[in-house]
């Protein structure tokens, strides 16, 4: 009777599910515009694997034409364009450090972001998943914020979930 028990418990664990946490991150508000196709094709992702970092309190990137409704969530917003050319945004800010000054930066030879303190890498072209370190560790996934076509299909804005 112990053994069906423990055979059972076994076969609980081995099945279940694992989740991410994707909510580490406090809300901040987001928005970027790319009112036009030339502000998209000069500021945007041009297509797979390539990324761009917004900061509105450090003008980044330079040149970039933040308005007063502009935000950049808790700390920035990174801009990629996934495997398949489909742009995702995520907030910059690590999950696992949880501060808006301490951001994961892009590999990308790797195809990876990574977090210089906590070591922990991230897969960015799909989903903002934990790869390794103490965020695979703990489940602790990228905050993920909504690209949507603006009034022209070919611009978007980068809006809070």
């Amino acid at each position: 009777m112990k053994h069906p028990l423990v055979a059972l418990c076994c076969a609980a664990i081995c099945c279940s599910c694992t989740s991410v946490d994707d909510d580490r991150i406090p809300a901040a508000p987001v928005r970027i515009e790319f009112p036009t196709v030339g502000t998209w094709n000069t500021y945007g992702v041009a297509g797979a694997l390539d990324h761009r970092s917004f900061i509105k309190s450090q003008r980044i990137p330079a040149g970039f034409p933040y308005s007063e409704a502009s935000a950049t969530g808790f700390g920035g917003v990174l801009l990629v364009g996934s495997y398949d050319n489909t742009p995702l945004a995520y907030d910059l800010a690590c999950p696992v450090e949880a501060k808006q000054d301490v951001r994961i930066a892009v590999d990308a030879e790797h195809a990876t972001a990574y977090c210089h303190v906590c070591t922990s890498t991230y897969d960015i072209f799909r989903t903002g998943a934990p790869l390794s370190g103490p965020a695979a560790d703990k489940g602790y996934a990228l905050t993920r914020y909504r690209v949507a076509n603006s009034s022209s299909a070919l611009s978007y804005m980068i809006i809070t979930r």
